[in-house]
């Protein structure tokens, strides 16, 4: 009958070859969890960065001035609404207390920027009002913020 050669190994070269290839270590990277880890993030921050200004609901006025720079602080801002109610960033104040606790707040801070938003329900001399109150507790440098896209002197609509 038939003698036949039998190879050491048990099995042929095909199964010794898989097991030599599984017990050696991947030396590629895959990036795969790695971005979606960063789309994650992404769709986070994307959320959360218009949350992240003052969220006291007033209707500001429309003009076609350009953006202020920006600071190093956090920028500080007083809220006029258009029930005449007074805020420090998302506080409620008093008026007699308003020009106090600004004092206060500017012997705290290295600037004397401070950002005013007034409704535009308001009249001009309420937030005229506020204004000196600013000027009077040490801030100096008083920006209106305003909505971008209204109209301009021009007569254009911007």
């Amino acid at each position: 009958m038939g003698a036949g050669v039998m190879k050491s190994g048990g099995g042929g070269g095909r199964r010794a070859r898989r097991r030599n290839r599984r017990s050696q270590q991947m030396s590629e990277i895959n990036i795969t969890p790695f971005v979606d880890v960063m789309l994650v993030l992404l769709i986070i921050f994307m959320v959360a960065a218009p949350l992240s200004v003052v969220g006291v609901p007033v209707q500001l006025p429309e003009t076609s001035a350009n953006a202020l720079p920006t600071d190093q602080e956090e920028p500080l801002t007083v809220t006029l609404t258009s029930a005449g109610e007074l805020m420090i960033q998302e506080t409620a104040v008093s008026r007699d207390e308003l020009i106090t606790r600004l004092q206060g707040i500017a012997a705290e801070r290295d600037g004397d920027r401070i950002y005013l938003r007034a409704d535009g329900a308001n009249d001009w001399n309420a937030v005229a009002q506020v204004m000196g109150a600013l000027n009077a507790a040490g801030f100096n440098n008083i920006g209106l913020v305003t909505d971008i896209g209204g109209p301009t002197l021009d007569g254009q609509d911007g």
